[in-house]
């Protein structure tokens, strides 16, 4: 095989498919999606995949790329390591519609069922809030405010992929992001959620989602804040009521 090209095995079908293989032609600065996409349009119109912006905002192109999951529009061939081999599968722990697109409604409802969505008082007829930028609570609420509901950290998630209830790293780390949102309503509701058995006292804190999260965030952190104030809400209770 020539080093100007690429060995790509590429998963076709739904939960039970194979890994069909084909030959793309090596091209400068060249990405993994730059890989699917040559394979779609030159090689195989039916290839089923997922994407949009190309430049790392929207994170539906995710994909499981030589065993992890990853962004594939920012993820350049050349700084795989893999030299001329190359294996793309559909991200792990959700669905598989068709080849290397995923049912993303369970990731999505998880997120809802932490609720992890804002919920405020306020009217527009009021003021505007105005919340300190150097607070304690909002700075923790920085830390994880970035996500962009990928996946990355979800098919990454050991405790995931064990156990199907789990909420997952995400959707954990967007509860976290509200909890220290001082303008929000729902904060006893929003521990009651998590607090279950299903919820962050399940995380194992292995670290995986932290290590592969695109944006740089810390899910294990942000989960371990949750159990501290589950915790001390069970035997204290807390601002906002006892659980």
């Amino acid at each position: 095989m020539s080093s100007s090209t690429l060995h790509v095995k590429v998963w076709r079908g739904a939960e039970q498919g194979e890994f069909i293989e084909y030959e793309v032609p090596r091209a400068a600065n060249q990405t993994v999606l730059d890989v699917v996409t040559y394979i779609q349009r030159k090689l195989d119109s039916s290839l089923s995949y997922r994407f949009a912006c190309r430049v790392g905002m929207c994170g539906s192109c995710a994909m499981t790329v030589n065993g992890k999951a990853r962004w594939t529009c920012r993820t350049h061939v050349a700084a795989l390591g893999s030299g001329s081999e190359l294996e793309i599968a559909p991200l792990n722990n959700l669905p598989v519609i068709k080849d290397l697109a995923t049912d993303m409604r369970e990731f999505f409802d998880k997120m809802n069922t932490a609720k992890g969505f804002f919920k405020g008082e306020k009217t527009r007829h009021d003021d505007f809030a105005k919340v300190k930028p150097h607070s304690l609570e909002r700075q923790l609420a920085n830390a994880g405010i970035e996500c962009i509901g990928c996946g990355v950290c979800y098919a990454s998630c050991e405790v995931v992929a064990s156990r199907e209830d789990y909420l997952g790293p995400a959707a954990l780390n967007r509860a976290w992001t509200l909890v220290n949102d001082v303008r929000d309503s729902q904060q006893l509701d929003r521990l009651r959620a998590v607090a279950g058995d299903a919820g962050c006292h399940s995380c194992h804190t292995q670290g995986t989602c932290s290590e592969r999260c695109p944006k740089q965030i810390e899910p294990t952190a942000g989960i371990a804040g949750l159990k501290k104030i589950v915790g001390r809400a069970a035997i204290l209770g807390s601002k906002w009521g006892k659980l």
